[in-house]
This record gives structure tokens, C-alpha cells and sequence, in this order.
């Protein structure tokens, strides 16, 4: 996303728009969150003390910020990115990579993908965002920043090389201040002079990280798009100190068992519609019975009767039972989209 907390407040204080912002607080010991592109034109930057933006810009715009709305912001700005694809891992709050060589749209260009959620962030939320598309992590991430604002840039494979020679060596991964340094003291000052370099020479100079360097020199990142695992089900159960025997204790406690669940499913804000009851028996037999509803289940109201239907649905007469178990969980669905041959 392009300077994000600084949109979001001028997306709702539209009397700001085309002025210097900074989402912060203006005391003299305030810190600047988020600058708007007209303030950094002065030179304001994020982490900068509010005394020195000041000094830059006396007329610059304070905001507090609002976590909260970045926050929920961002949650609508990952399922549009859902839309696409599954496969997602966040950086921060307003930066992920999306691995789209598999889509739910079956779009067949990487670049074509790119532009509808770019497009479909500015109409519903009413914000810009820039996209790199490349072949890896790397150069999609130098390419996500090389155009903004409201930027799209694609690097294909057969001009990788060119264009990480042109690099300046600060916009390598890895390469901070110290080993900037270093690297200039070494003659190696952009990605044509990396490019020069032995893997052996890198190693024995940064390590460990000589090899990282020499792959990006050369276009290589093997690392894939790492999705956050969003949990799958969500349930509780209990294990009794003495064995149930009375089918009327057997509903008491599956009461109990369907508060909690609805607890922590409130808790969690967890969203499925598959309802699973499980049953342990003394002599350490299992039984399990899941039904499936429309919408997903999180009122106790809806689980309980449900819990009720699957339990008549096991015989409990013949032994004792020494746990009672409820989930929750998503629906099992398979798709099978078109493979995406990686085009741009």
C-alpha cells in the first residue's frame, strides 16, 4: 500500500488531501508514524522525531493515529487478496506477497492480476496501492516499491539481470547500514559489481549471507510465498473423573462442553459450519458424528440442538463414557483451479 496510515486519514479527512500530513502526535517528545507523500517531499520520514518534522514543515498536519481502523483496514485488503489466491504471506499490516501461479479466477496474467486488485482496492476502499509482479520474492518486492505511488511494475525473467545490475547495492535484502559499508569499502557499490563477484569471495567476506547475495545478483530466490495458516476448526472437550452412565448426565454435560466452545468461538471470532461431537468410552473406544449447516455456527442456541441430533445419532447405552468433545470446523471444499503457466 502507498504511505497507508497517511491514506487512510486523508481517504476520511478529505479537507487534507494535497497537504503535508503526518500521522503522529506533536509533542516534543512525539514520533512520526506515517508521513503523506506531500510531506515527504520535505523530507519527513516515519520514526522521525515530531520536533524535527516540524522544523522541515512548519505547517505540516498532525493526526493521531488509529490502529484499530489500520488494523481493520488491512483485514479488508487480505480478502480481496483471498479473492485471487490463499496462498499470501504479510509483511506488515500493508504489505504481503501472493503467490498467483495458481488463482481462483483462473486469470491467466501474473500482471492482469496484479491491476484488478489494485483496481478493486480503489474502488471499495478508496485507496492506492502498488504492486511488483516478477518470477520471486525478491524482485516482486523491489518491484512493488520501484513505481509508487499507485504504482505496476513487472520484471521478466529474461531482463532480470539487466535490471539488478542497475540496482544501487542499499536495495539488496540483507544489505543495512554496516554491511553497506563493508560492501563499499569492497568496490561493490551496485548490482553489476555483485554480479562480478565469486560466490567463494562472498562467502568468505559476509558468511552465510555471501551465498543469499550471490543468488540475488543472479536472479535466483527459491524461498516460496509462506502462507499464514488460518485454523481450520476450533472445539473443546472434557474428560471425566468418574465414567457417565445416566443419558441425563450425558446432556448436562454436553451442555457444559457446548457453553465453552461458543466461548471460545466468540473469543476467536471464528467463523465455520461444521459441527463435529465426539465420544470416548471407558474401554477407550471412540465414536465421532459431524453434521454440516447452511451458515456458520456460533450461537449456542444453533450448536446445542445440533450436538443433541448427533448424540441420539450414538448408541451411549453400551458403555460408560469418560470424554465428551465438540468442534467446530470449515467446510471441506477442494478446488481445483487452472494451473497458471507464470505469465506477465
Amino acid at each position: 500500500m502507498d504511505a497507508f496510515y497517511a491514506s487512510i486519514e486523508l481517504r476520511d479527512h478529505p479537507e487534507y488531501v494535497g497537504k503535508p500530513l503526518v500521522v503522529g502526535r506533536p509533542e516534543s517528545r512525539g514520533v512520526v508514524s506515517a508521513a503523506s507523500y506531500e510531506a515527504r517531499k520535505y523530507g519527513i520520514r516515519s520514526a522521525m522525531s515530531s520536533v524535527k518534522a516540524r522544523k522541515l514543515c512548519p505547517d505540516v498536519i498532525f493526526i493521531p493515529g488509529r490502529m484499530e481502523v489500520y488494523k481493520e483496514v488491512s483485514k479488508q485488503i487480505h480478502a480481496i487478496f483471498r479473492e485471487y489466491t490463499d496462498i499470501i504471506e504479510p509483511l506488515s499490516l500493508d504489505e504481503a506477497f501472493l503467490d498467483v501461479t495458481e488463482n481462483k479466477k483462473n486469470i491467466e496474467l501474473a500482471t492482469d492480476i496484479a491491476k484488478a486488485i489494485k483496481q478493486q482496492i480503489k474502488e471499495t476502499l478508496g485507496l492506492t496501492a502498488s504492486a511488483g509482479v516478477s518470477y520471486n520474492k525478491f524482485l516482486a518486492k523491489i518491484a512493488s516499491d520501484y513505481r509508487k505511488p499507485d504504482g505496476l511494475y513487472v520484471i521478466h525473467p529474461d531482463k532480470a539481470i539487466k535490471f539488478i545490475a542497475s540496482l544501487p547495492i542499499e536495495l539488496f535484502w540483507g544489505v543495512g547500514k554496516k554491511t553497506g559499508k563493508k560492501m563499499h569499502l569492497l568496490g561493490i557499490h551496485s548490482g553489476a559489481d555483485l554480479q562480478k563477484c565469486s560466490l567463494e569471495f562472498l562467502i568468505n567476506h559476509f558468511g552465510k549471507n555471501g551465498n543469499l547475495f550471490y543468488d540475488f545478483a543472479h536472479g535466483i530466490d527459491n524461498r516460496a510465498v509462506e502462507a499464514v495458516k488460518i485454523r481450520q476448526s476450533i472445539g473443546c472437550e472434557t474428560t471425566f473423573e468418574k465414567d457417565l452412565t445416566s443419558p441425563m448426565a450425558v446432556i448436562i454435560e454436553l451442555y457444559h462442553v457446548a457453553c465453552e466452545l461458543t466461548e471460545r468461538i466468540t473469543l476467536k471470532k471464528f467463523q465455520g459450519n461444521t459441527l463435529t461431537l465426539k465420544i470416548k468410552f471407558n474401554d477407550f473406544s471412540q465414536k465421532t458424528k459431524c453434521i454440516s449447516n447452511h451458515h456458520p455456527l456460533t450461537d449456542l442456541d444453533e450448536i446445542l440442538p445440533l450436538a443433541k441430533k448427533l448424540l441420539k445419532e450414538i448408541d451411549i447405552s453400551q458403555h460408560p463414557i469418560r470424554l465428551l468433545g465438540l468442534s467446530v470446523s470449515h467446510p471441506t471444499e477442494k478446488l481445483y483451479p487452472q494451473q497458471l503457466s507464470i505469465q506477465f
